[in-house]
């Protein structure tokens, strides 16, 4: 699968790009965690891709350091994907998504259908697409920050759906409390939560990562897929 080039509006940034065996489908944008477009995120893409979608991932990073790969494995990379994270433009970042999305929408094949999908800092990302964008549908995984921005929950327009981790070091119990409540006036989204999980538990080969957990939470995800790509 190829890493392509694409024209934002302030420079060209990467994206790694799956493609269906069949060539046609529906979309899927996928959005990065903090440790860049790395093995995590391309095996996510794939198998979207083995599902039938194009999925795409775009280097978020690109104005800061392009072409992050780093794991959870060590200090060092979790230092360097930290000061990365901190040093992001969120609104940019969601500029970004949004010409990827235009993109992913006119590749030769796709549907013209499109939905995201995010983790950790791409989990806030996926909520923000379903603010702001015309994304079909989203999910987010255990996004961080979300409590933070839920005066834009009254622009979600699309199916959207949020998986929490209940033992998420990164976001409270009150902040979970926060989004739920901030959240369930508005029937295009659903919350589902995870007792027992801790952050990152769909994450591949991740130090927390929970087979059945992943398991359930992408189901969810397939199902809204199917249901509006």
């Amino acid at each position: 699968m190829p890493d392509i080039t694409i024209n934002g509006s302030d420079g060209q940034f990467s994206a790694y790009l799956a493609i269906p065996e069949g060539g046609s489908g529906s979309g899927v944008l996928v959005i990065q965690e903090i440790f860049g477009v790395n093995r995590d995120m391309r095996d996510h893409c794939n198998r979207f891709a083995g599902e039938g979608y194009f999925a795409l991932c775009p280097d978020l990073f690109w104005r800061l350091e392009p072409g992050v790969q780093l794991t959870d494995r060590s200090d060092a990379e979790w230092k360097r994907a930290a000061e990365l994270y901190q040093a992001l433009d969120v609104d940019k970042a969601v500029g970004d998504l949004q010409v990827s999305l235009a993109h992913l929408r006119n590749i030769e094949g796709c549907s013209g259908r499109a939905g995201s999908i995010g983790f950790c800092l791409g989990g806030l990302l996926a909520y923000l697409m379903a603010a702001r964008t015309d994304a079909d549908c989203n999910a987010g995984y255990y996004g961080v920050g979300i409590e933070s921005r839920l005066d834009e929950a009254r622009n979600i327009g699309k199916p959207t759906i949020l998986h929490i981790a209940e033992e998420d070091r990164f976001v409270s119990r009150d902040a979970q409390q926060q989004i739920r409540d901030g959240l369930e006036e508005n029937a295009n989204v659903t919350i589902y939560s995870y007792p027992g999980m801790e952050h990152a538990f769909a994450r591949h080969k991740g130090t927390h990562f929970d087979a059945e957990a992943a398991r359930i939470a992408n189901q969810r995800t397939a199902a809204l897929f199917a249901a509006n790509l």
